[in-house]
């Protein structure tokens, strides 16, 4: 199917040096495929290897790459929130820079879109419909959070953490504001805020191949915990506060 309306491709990048130069570049080769009208917001999140360089020689090939950058990083939800104040799409999608999720992938996730009517399309590592190459204890770990998401949320989502999303921008672009976490947890916040304000929320299966190298950045004890306590800070936001309807 050919996406009508122009989609935009927020692509958070910390320290993809070594790699965000040919995979925006095989984005745009896949995304040429069903999209007439695109851009890549490539964001770079405070890197301290080549990643801006490489993005801005990406961009001074391609038009269609646009660049939005930070001196320090912030973390991944600050990166995508930068990147979406920058779209000028009727569609936002996220991506992550390392290619882990094939954006060739989006083509399902808009024909669902099509079909049901929905504010958002998320992939879900927790579908029964999934291929997964991917760590053990990655997979416990969304596991976890889906439970804990469960019973604090009530939403009907197994997974929220999966990198590849898709939005309406006008269901996105008026809650993004309100997110006020700037770590992992910045998916729920979002989703809830869209929830919230009766907007309906679809899951896809996906294709995942873990990529990382032996020294890339770890998840973190520490990591779990900001995500647990960013977790509850959404909860009281949300159930006490009213603070996304």
């Amino acid at each position: 199917m050919k996406v009508q309306g122009k989609l935009s491709v927020v692509m958070p990048a910390y320290n993809e040096g070594s790699r965000i130069y040919e995979n925006i570049f095989e984005t745009i080769k896949i995304i040429s495929e069903f999209a007439g009208d695109f851009e890549i917001v490539a964001v770079n999140d405070g890197s301290t290897d080549n990643t801006r360089t490489e993005i801005e020689r990406a961009k001074a090939k391609d038009d269609r790459v646009r660049i939005v950058s930070s001196e320090t990083n912030h973390g991944k939800g600050s990166a995508i929130l930068a990147g979406i104040a920058e779209s000028t799409g009727e569609y936002i999608a996220f991506l992550d820079a390392d290619l882990e999720l094939n954006p060739a992938q989006l083509e399902r996730y808009f024909q669902k879109m099509q079909e049901t009517g929905c504010d958002a399309v998320i992939g879900s590592k927790l579908h029964k419909d999934s291929e997964l190459k991917y760590p053990l204890k990655r997979k416990i770990m969304s596991i976890g959070y889906y439970i804990m998401l469960r019973a604090l949320f009530h939403l009907k989502l197994r997974d929220t953490q999966t990198g590849l999303k898709l939005f309406k921008a006008k269901s996105l672009k008026p809650v993004a504001h309100l997110v006020r976490t700037s770590g992992f947890a910045y998916d729920i916040e979002m989703l809830v805020a869209i929830s919230r304000r009766g907007g309906r929320i679809e899951e896809v299966p996906v294709k995942v191949v873990y990529v990382r190298e032996r020294n890339a950045r770890r998840i973190r004890f520490s990591d779990v915990w900001q995500a647990f306590k960013d977790t509850l800070a959404i909860f009281v936001r949300a159930n006490f506060k009213g603070y996304y309807d």
